[in-house]
C-alpha cells in the first residue's frame, strides 16, 4: 500500500521534512516513489503539489495525520 508521509532531513534540533509517496513497508527515510512537497515546522513554511496529492489519494494512497493537516492548510491558503 502506498502512503503519503513525511521524510525527515535537516540537522540536529533543526528538522525539515519532505512530503513523499512511499511504500508503507519502507523505512521512514527510505527511497520515495515521488516527492510532493516540503514542510519546515520552525518557520512554518509549506510547499505542496496539491494536484499530485489528489491524484495519489484518488488511486488509493493513504495520508498520515500530519500530512493530512498540512494538505488541508495548503488547500485553504491556495483558495
Amino acid at each position: 500500500m502506498l502512503k503519503i508521509r513525511l521524510k525527515k532531513y535537516g540537522r540536529k534540533k533543526r528538522p525539515s521534512y519532505r512530503i513523499v509517496v512511499i511504500d508503507s513497508r519502507k523505512r521512514r527515510d527510505g527511497r520515495p516513489i515521488e516527492e510532493l512537497g516540503f514542510y519546515d515546522p520552525i518557520t512554518n513554511q509549506i510547499t505542496v503539489n496539491i494536484e499530485s496529492i489528489n491524484l495519489y489519494k484518488k488511486n488509493g494512497a493513504q495520508t498520515s495525520k500530519t500530512v493530512e493537516s498540512i494538505y488541508l492548510k495548503a488547500q485553504q491558503t491556495n483558495n
